[in-house]
């Protein structure tokens, strides 16, 4: 437990600062639901720019791969006609070393480059009868069907190599490939199969120019649509900064309305009931009286205890009115209201030591005696509902050195994790409640606990 006066001993806690006199502090000023719209919109945002990104460059590769393929598939058709048919004869198929010679000379001037890797001529058997690779000519691999279809005339085929296949072992080394193939004839009308194998660099190449252009267009008109919402977003954290005022100005008029009714009804009570009781408390004793005179002590100690029960009931209700509303603090000052708030908590089980400095409390304004009286009657509810407290210190003292007071509350009960007054538990109503009470009145709060350790609340004023 902190000692006497609230001030932090040896192996205390160390003070947290819980709000400082700084409006932007408060809970009013701040709107933690603007930052999360702000954040969420900002993590959309983000998302959906990724996930476009990923799609346009997964789209822009079958893209760019069904274009080269296509491109391929042209390009094949022309060195078919233009290059390859005009010099095939039917001594290459038969295999002449000098129309080998020439087919090879047509073929490294002008068909092979950094996009074509290899060429190949087959017959109908499915025997390779010229290649830019010897190794392969007059080895026979089996035709697919579309290899045949091509074979008879029926147009341009093409497809991503399947290196894998015996007849494309010497193209392992080569990388991903396009093999595009069509048929071409002898002088003799002979037809043959000529393939032609493209490098895939190609497709990678495009592929990225076209990411580019896909992504740069989709990623900037979501870009564009971003900033067109933000008009309506900032409309948006309009429309909840006031919908948070006009909550805070209802609450601000529920309070006051509260208030207005707690004196209402004190008032009655008071003037009503507890009245009432005391006159009855007062005509049961004269009748115990009246009794003793005639001779019946039975019935005057049944009285007095009837009497000893209803000044019990009326000591009760008076802490009440002192929970419900401080008229000593209007009529009297603060001082006697910070000792009818002891006397009640005292009532209900934590004996509480006062020490207030009388001139400081006189110093106070109306206002600082309100924000003292507030701090030290929530302070108390809280200890007497979850401190398990044997006691209790209230300290009212002058700060050093400038005006104002400072107010330290502090009980050995369990203490608890100030961490519980960032969480937006309903059930922490009341740490919020002290944290409010000081943003709004500009004051310094700050709090000592540990589970286990007690706590310690410090309130220091302005000047008054």
């Amino acid at each position: 437990m902190s000692s006497p006066q609230g001030e932090a001993s040896a192996d205390a806690p160390p003070w947290r600062v819980v709000t400082r006199p700084d409006r932007s502090t408060s809970s009013a000023s701040h709107d933690p639901s603007a930052g999360r719209v702000v954040v969420w919109v900002a993590v959309v945002a983000v998302l959906v720019i990724v996930a476009v990104s990923v799609a346009a460059l997964v789209a822009a590769r079958r893209l760019a791969e069904a274009e080269s393929v296509a491109d391929a598939a042209d390009r094949a058709d022309r060195i078919g006609d233009a290059l390859i048919e005009p010099d095939l004869t039917d001594a290459l198929v038969e295999g002449d070393p000098a129309a080998v010679a020439v087919m090879d000379a047509v073929v490294r001037d002008h068909v092979l480059s950094e996009s074509i890797a290899r060429v190949k001529i087959w017959d109908e058997t499915g025997r390779v009868v010229w290649s830019d690779e010897h190794r392969l000519i007059g080895q026979r691999f089996e035709l697919g069907d579309d290899d045949l279809e091509a074979l008879r005339g029926s147009g341009v085929e093409s497809e991503v190599s399947d290196l894998t296949e015996p007849e494309n072992v010497y193209e392992r080394d080569e990388g991903r490939l396009l093999e595009a193939y069509r048929s071409v004839r002898t002088p003799s009308g002979r037809p043959l199969l000529a393939e032609v194998y493209f490098r895939y660099d190609e497709v990678v190449q495009r592929s990225g120019q076209i990411w580019v252009g896909f992504a740069g267009i989709t990623i900037g008109s979501i870009l564009l649509v971003v900033l067109l919402l933000l008009p309506v977003l900032a409309r948006l954290l309009r429309a909840l900064q006031g919908a948070r005022r006009h909550r805070e100005a209802l609450l601000e008029r529920a309070l006051e309305a509260s208030g207005d009714e707690r004196r209402r009804i004190a008032g009655a009570l008071h003037d009503g009931v507890v009245q009432d009781l005391v006159a009855t408390s007062l005509a049961v004793s004269a009748e115990s009286a009246a009794s003793r005179r005639r001779g019946d002590p039975a019935t005057a100690d049944g009285l007095d205890a009837v009497a000893a029960t209803v000044r019990g009931s009326v000591g009760a209700l008076r802490s009440l009115l002192v929970d419900i509303y401080p008229a000593s603090l209007a009529a009297s000052g603060l001082e006697p209201a910070l000792v009818d708030l002891a006397q009640a908590a005292s009532a209900r089980g934590v004996p509480v030591r006062l020490d207030v400095d009388p001139d400081v409390a006189r110093a106070l304004s109306a206002d600082h005696q309100r924000l003292v009286f507030r701090v030290v009657q929530e302070s108390l509810v809280n200890v007497v509902a979850h401190a398990r407290a044997s006691t209790c210190t209230v300290r009212v003292a002058a700060p050093a050195g400038r005006p104002g007071a400072v107010v330290t509350i502090a009980d050995d009960g369990v203490g608890f994790d100030p961490a519980l007054l960032d969480r937006p538990d309903p059930s922490h109503f009341g740490l919020r409640v002290l944290r409010d009470l000081a943003a709004e009145a500009e004051a310094t709060l700050e709090l000592a606990t540990a589970p286990g350790r007690g706590s310690r609340w410090r309130l220091t004023t302005g000047a008054p």
